[in-house]
């Protein structure tokens, strides 16, 4: 598997959706990064030689924030919010929607599963 920005992306696939395993590149990011290091988009990861890795690896590294800077980036977002006490900072930190979905009734993902109090219990 070659390995790029510290990633093992898939070997079988062709290049353009192998970079999508890279936290922070999508189709259209991967494209543009395969024009600017001139490389072909429909080869396999297999086929790429070093001189072709290393030019990807050298475009992703200077212009784009991904993987471990990314993440980061999102994290320290967060927290910036729950210190500023905003509201999308206080539903962060009662792990509750952010974006305004109801949660009378869904948001099990972000709520966990159900924690069933004293409804229906016999003593």
């Amino acid at each position: 598997m070659p390995r790029i920005v510290g990633v093992d992306i898939p070997k079988e696939k062709r290049i353009e959706i192998s970079l999508t395993y890279i936290k922070g590149i999508g189709r259209v990011l991967s494209k543009n990064i395969l024009d600017e290091a001139d490389v072909d988009t429909n080869i396999r990861a297999k086929e790429l030689n070093e001189d072709q890795i290393s030019r990807i690896a050298s475009v992703i590294q200077n212009g784009y924030k991904v993987e471990g800077e990314l993440r980061r980036m999102v994290s320290q977002d967060i927290r910036r919010l729950i210190e500023n006490g905003s509201y999308r900072g206080m539903r962060h930190k009662r792990s509750l929607p952010v974006h305004g979905q109801r949660t009378h009734t869904n948001a099990r993902t972000r709520k966990g599963p159900k924690k069933s109090g004293q409804v229906g219990r016999k003593k």
